[in-house]
């Protein structure tokens, strides 16, 4: 009875686990604090794994090293923060929510099933957020008074779309990542049928995109799969051109708004320069542990020589490498960066044989997606919320799930 009572045990274990992870990839950019309650209700059931199962063992992935560096490194910038509760706040979501995602994946998902099931969550997911983002642009509010929008410079545009997630910026770099995927599945799978709906979501990617008016994701977005399909396909960069002329044909002012990308003439852009100069101050005055984890909006108006206004709040530096180096020192930001570039490199240039067709072009996807955040980066910081640093957490897990237990 023992023995069947230890097998009941494990299976219901397991099953629980392969559960809580798919339903955590599906709420994340639908309902983020669901997305939550699932990783506990997973890692509570991997603790259980854990202590049941003697056989057990944890597989140790390529840049442990790197995230401890910038887990100990956040740790440690508690003690410098002028607001010392809120810093270890913001150091225990990093722990318990995005650490525990990237651990509950990569050391869970072992078969090309399970990674499916998590690939088909996130895609129901994605096709919901893009259905609504359609939604908003066509039936719903009018977007001009709100601070995203530089309505002296573009006053001819009245809406973004932002869907189920914070604002049109990470909107755009979540459409970005769901566009990069479909592209690593579109170059592998050979069925016509699929390959047809891969090309329609990426299309609608694209349209949703384009209603964000995003200017860095609408760039990094056609860089990618431009110099994805001048590598692996020209096919793909012709689809691409037509696709990118035609939308900026029929959407002049996202056209208009591309244009002046590079221009300081617009708000958004000198705003955006003159956080980077103070920033870089910051990092200049607090190189080793930083101003403390979070506490750029407590810190800036310190630096702030732009706007000089104490009832305005900035609350990131629009760039994920000088935050995270201005919040928690040079190591921490760096061993950051490494994480993250280093399991781009595995999953873009991985030579170990997938099992199919899916699992290699889900590997490519991600690879490409990680791509996406980290150009993103550069001129927003698209980690700032919750659900956009769960995703990034959750698909580097998935990335070493396929290259270390399939």
């Amino acid at each position: 009875m023992g023995v069947f009572k230890r097998i009941a045990t494990s299976t219901v274990v397991k099953d629980s686990l392969h559960i809580a992870i798919v339903l955590e990839a599906f709420f994340i950019a639908l309902a983020p604090t669901v997305a939550v309650a699932c990783l506990g209700v997973g890692m509570a059931a991997f603790l259980i794994k854990w202590w049941k199962d003697p056989e057990f063992q944890l597989n140790g992935t390529p840049y442990n090293w790197a995230i401890a560096i910038f887990m100990v490194c956040g740790g440690a910038s508690i003690f410098v923060s002028p607001d010392r509760m809120y810093s270890l706040s913001i150091w225990f979501v990093m722990l318990l929510i995005y650490f525990f995602t990237y651990v509950l994946v990569s050391q869970n998902v072992n078969t090309p099933r399970h990674m499916r099931d998590i690939a088909y969550a996130l895609g129901t997911a994605a096709a919901i957020v893009i259905l609504y983002g359609f939604f908003q642009f066509f039936f719903g509010i009018d977007t001009s008074e709100m601070r995203w929008v530089d309505g002296e410079a573009f006053p001819e545009l009245r809406k973004r779309v932002f869907s189920t997630l914070e604002n049109p910026n990470i909107l755009a770099a979540y459409l970005d990542v769901v566009a990069c995927v479909l592209l690593g599945l579109f170059s592998r799978l050979q069925d016509r049928r699929t390959r047809i709906w891969l090309a329609i979501g990426i299309i609608c990617c694209m349209a949703c995109l384009a209603m964000t008016y995003a200017r860095g994701a609408c760039l990094t977005i056609a860089v990618i799969m431009a110099g994805y399909g001048a590598v692996k396909d020209r096919r793909i960069l012709m689809a691409v051109l037509v696709v990118a002329v035609g939308i900026l044909v029929l959407n002049p002012v996202l056209l208009e708004r591309m244009t002046t990308m590079f221009s300081v003439g617009d708000t958004s852009s000198e705003m955006r320069i003159a956080m980077w100069e103070s920033t870089l101050q910051m990092i200049m005055d607090h190189p080793v542990l930083g101003i403390g984890g979070g506490a750029y909006s407590l810190v800036y108006p310190i630096y702030d020589t732009y706007i000089v206004d104490g009832s305005v709040t900035l609350v990131h530096a629009h760039n994920i490498y000088l935050n995270y180096v201005a919040e928690i020192g040079i190591m921490g930001g760096m061993g950051f960066t490494i994480f993250l570039f280093g399991t781009i490199i595995t999953a873009l240039f991985s030579k170990k044989e997938m099992p199919d067709d899916f699992s290699g072009g889900l590997m490519v996807g991600l690879g490409l997606a990680l791509i996406s955040v980290a150009l993103n980066g550069l001129t927003d910081d698209v980690l700032y919320n919750l659900p956009s640093s769960m995703l990034l957490w959750m698909m580097c897990g998935m990335v070493v799930a396929l290259e270390e237990n399939f």
